[in-house]
């Protein structure tokens, strides 16, 4: 069965006992065939009962290709890069530990790269699944920070400065291992601080040399959304999360690309005050302010606050 592995799907997973099962239980019934695929989980430190639930799950589907094992650094680019390791598949997939993919999840992927041998990565759509549900105040341009992503209605090429969003990417083994795999000075999220930007940082690096990357709308995963989780708080570590993993990016490169950074984060804060204006007008005023909200967070990373 090992030697037919086409594609390995990663997931890390960190205190997502309540849904990590129905993630496992979206990748066992799907429509290709189960000896194409194998999915490894990656626990990173979870203090629930994540690990009882991913073990019996495993056991209890012994003819599929279910791998389970543990990782101590906390952070998502430890654990992506622990599991990607054990990969056996030409092709690496990433998906999260409270999404759902489609039934044609993998059989879509894999046929894609068969029709399209010159693509270096992939991007597909996030589908917000909010419970209970959408909270008024959310907008297209907040609802980013919980996963939601629709890029294109037809299959294409991102545009530079454009990359998959990494709850649901994927990339040639061959091609990971090209650029190094995710950048572990952008480790995501560790204790109460998120330094994200690791998909970024990765896409920005493979494009740079000279991969494709496309963004498949078929290609779909659906991401829950707790509402009542949604708070200041969590809202502020996600989007600050954004600017801080931009500043060690930048910062790496130069001082001038900081300043730069600064500068196009100014424009953008504008921009979101144009925006609220704009809601506000329309009728949509309880959308205004959270759009203004996650640039000010998101300037705040930035500068290290």
């Amino acid at each position: 069965m090992e030697n037919n592995i086409q594609i390995s799907v990663v997931i890390c997973t960190y205190n997502r006992a309540t849904y990590i099962e129905a993630a496992l239980n979206s990748l066992v019934h799907q429509t290709c065939n189960k000896n194409l695929y194998e999915v490894i989980v990656v626990n990173n430190n979870s203090t629930d009962n994540t690990e009882a639930i991913c073990q019996s799950f495993i056991a209890a589907h012994a003819d599929y290709a279910f791998y389970y094992l543990n990782e101590s650094k906390q952070g998502a680019s430890y654990a992506r890069n622990t599991g990607a390791a054990l990969a056996k598949g030409a092709l690496l997939c990433f998906m999260d530990d409270d999404a759902v993919a489609e039934p044609d999840y993998l059989e879509k992927i894999i046929d894609f790269f068969k029709a399209y041998p010159n693509a270096g990565g992939l991007g597909g759509r996030i589908i917000p699944k909010y419970i209970p549900s959408e909270p008024k105040w959310m907008s297209y341009y907040v609802s980013s920070l919980v996963g939601n992503f629709d890029y294109s209605s037809e299959i294409c090429v991102f545009a530079p400065g454009k990359y998959p969003l990494e709850s649901n990417m994927i990339i040639r083994t061959d091609d990971f291992k090209l650029v190094g795999g995710f950048n572990e000075m952008l480790p995501g999220v560790v204790g109460t601080v998120r330094i994200g930007g690791e998909g970024k940082d990765f896409f920005y690096k493979l494009q740079a040399l000279g991969k494709q990357i496309y963004y498949h709308p078929q290609i779909i995963v659906h991401h829950i959304v707790e509402v009542k989780k949604l708070t200041k708080e969590y809202m502020y570590r996600v989007a600050s999360g954004i600017g801080r993993g931009e500043r060690r990016r930048v910062l790496a490169i130069s001082r001038w690309a900081f300043v730069k950074k600064n500068i196009e984060y100014t424009f953008k804060l504008a921009a979101s005050v144009i925006l609220a204006i704009k809601y506000t007008f329309q009728g949509h005023p309880a959308k205004a302010w959270p759009v203004i909200q996650f640039r000010i967070d998101a300037f705040k990373g930035l500068l290290n606050y």
